[in-house]
């Protein structure tokens, strides 16, 4: 195989072997799908979150049976929402890596429910709903799902800067999971967390701008998952820190995915792996939701 044809091999055009990752909310849903589609390849993947047994769970259970032997999975309780658990994290992490290639920003939270429902006689019904809603849970979410992904970014950027400068034609990443919650013009009953997500990608947008720069050199891209399975849409996981949907042939009528079922754990490492190793993408917010916004745009 000549040179020029070889560079056009999926072993090549998706290489991360060696690589560093931190990935939050590693340890559950599509977190730990990421997390996998990095280490089955040859990564060293710290995952993070609140809940050390989980961590530990997805570790012991996926990390022992990688498909690449330099890949590893290494678990280190954070929470994103504490600047100086974020600080503990970087220093461990810092302890053990000069740089770090990819950063995920993937914990996320929802909060509550609002039954918003078509056909209200006039406003006092919806507005006596709305207002009844927690503020404490609305802040909840907004700290979690974007004022984290903001500190957390903010923390890593030396190490992530880092591995751009060692390496030549190299730039590093950071993925932040948004939501096509974050783009629909729907409510889908939970207000609190389609906010937040939109927040979330414009957020992604600036910190595109402001981390292209020459002396850092870090890229900026966003995966708006559509429906996965994970704690979030399952409310569990089994014992191997994996959930399921159930799904009969009617799903994708019911649910509106042209694609007709949820999303596979597959799909989700694709779009990461091509994020992270696509070097000239930047700014991006990359819709992986199987038709979803087409039906509810």
């Amino acid at each position: 195989m000549s040179e020029a044809n070889k560079k056009f091999t999926v072993n090549n055009l998706f290489d991360v072997e060696g690589w560093v990752a931190v990935v939050s909310g590693g340890g559950t849903g599509i977190g730990l799908m990421i997390c996998q589609a990095f280490a089955n390849n040859g990564v060293r993947v710290y995952i993070t979150g609140r809940r050390s047994d989980v961590l530990q769970t997805a570790a012991k259970t996926w990390g022992s049976s990688l498909s690449h032997p330099k890949g590893q999975i290494i678990p280190i309780e954070c929470d994103i929402t504490s600047k100086p658990s974020i600080e503990r994290l970087v220093k461990e992490v810092q302890q053990k890596e000069d740089h770090v290639d990819l950063l995920v920003n993937n914990a996320g939270i929802s909060r509550g429910t609002s039954e918003v429902e078509k056909g209200h006689e006039d406003g006092t019904a919806l507005a006596k709903e709305l207002y009844a809603e927690d503020l404490s849970l609305w802040e909840d979410v907004y700290r979690t799902n974007v004022i984290g992904y903001f500190f957390m970014t903010a923390a890593f950027m030396p190490l992530l800067s880092a591995a751009s400068k060692t390496r030549k034609d190299f730039t590093s990443s950071v993925i932040n999971i948004t939501s096509m919650s974050g783009i629909t013009r729907t409510s889908q009953h939970h207000f609190k967390y389609n906010v937040s997500k939109a927040a979330a990608i414009h957020l992604n947008t600036l910190l595109a701008q402001e981390l292209r720069r020459p002396g850092v050199q870090v890229r900026v891209n966003s995966i708006a998952p559509g429906i996965f399975p994970s704690e979030m849409t399952t409310k569990d996981s089994d014992e191997t820190n994996k959930s399921s949907i159930p799904t009969g042939d009617n799903y994708g009528d019911v649910k509106g995915i042209p694609a007709g079922r949820p999303g596979a754990e597959e799909d989700m490492a694709q779009a990461a792996l091509m994020l992270a190793c696509n070097q000239y993408a930047y700014g991006q917010t990359v819709v992986i939701d199987g038709g979803y916004l087409l039906e509810h745009p």
